[in-house]
């Protein structure tokens, strides 16, 4: 669904992708791990064709800058962005008319229902909090059924409910086959679900681990920071 072929992303002579190949199957849950500064923000903004890039990228077969991949793609930025003046009900109907959805309504109502947010309908962007700004994307993100969904750290800023409700949306969206590139440094919080693991250093994949092929005895905590800070000195005996 999700196809990214040798993406490099360059910002003068510094190099924040360097070749990057990554796949990502209907019903698959892939994740991105790395520590600041390793690409992941980068690479996801370059998959949503928010950035120019050098490379492949396509979205259900389509250009991910085809007006067609972006209807099959959801996108919940780290950082969220709301219109300011636009309520929390706006916000979902805009969304509706720019897709041009037809019966949004009920499951606009469920996802608000979802992540508590009925009661904030009439309020507007800038009068939330930085959690339920990011409730409303992850809505706004859902609303148009999306085929494919990237989450870049989308547990930041949300209450236990909303970590809650994530992660519970996260387990529906890939039993009924969507696509889910999730970027967090929280590995904890994709131990359940993953199936792929992009780990990523100084821009580069610096390994990919998959869940039926992880080393015995070892987890993907243990393989991330051996790749990302290289092996540990050993307990000195007291």
């Amino acid at each position: 669904m999700i196809t990214v072929q040798n993406v490099s992303k360059r910002y003068g002579k510094y190099t924040a992708n360097d070749d990057i190949c990554l796949s990502v199957k209907q019903g698959e849950l892939a994740v991105l791990l790395g520590p600041n500064g390793a690409g992941k923000s980068t690479l996801i903004k370059s998959i949503c064709g928010l950035l120019r890039f050098s490379g492949i990228i396509t979205v259900g077969g389509y250009d991910n800058r085809a007006v067609e991949a972006k209807r099959l793609l959801g996108y919940v930025p780290e950082i969220p962005v709301l219109y300011p003046m636009l309520t929390v009900s706006e916000h979902l109907e805009f969304i509706a008319k720019a897709y041009r959805l037809k019966d949004w309504q009920p499951l606009a109502d469920d996802l608000l229902n979802r992540f508590e947010m009925t009661d904030k309908a009439a309020k507007l962007g800038k009068e939330l909090s930085k959690g339920m700004q990011q409730k409303v994307n992850v809505c706004c993100a859902l609303l148009p059924r999306p085929q494919a969904v990237i989450l870049d750290e989308p547990l930041v800023g949300l209450d236990p409910h909303g970590i809650r409700e994530i992660k519970a949306l996260i387990s529906d969206l890939k039993k009924n086959g969507c696509a889910l590139l999730i970027s967090t440094h929280i590995i904890e919080s994709i131990e359940d679900n993953w199936d792929t693991t992009y780990i990523m250093k100084n821009g580069k994949v610096a390994a990919v681990c998959r869940r039926g092929e992880m080393p015995k005895g070892l987890s993907l905590e243990d393989v991330y920071f051996k790749i990302t800070e290289g092996p540990q000195p050993a307990a000195r005996n007291p």
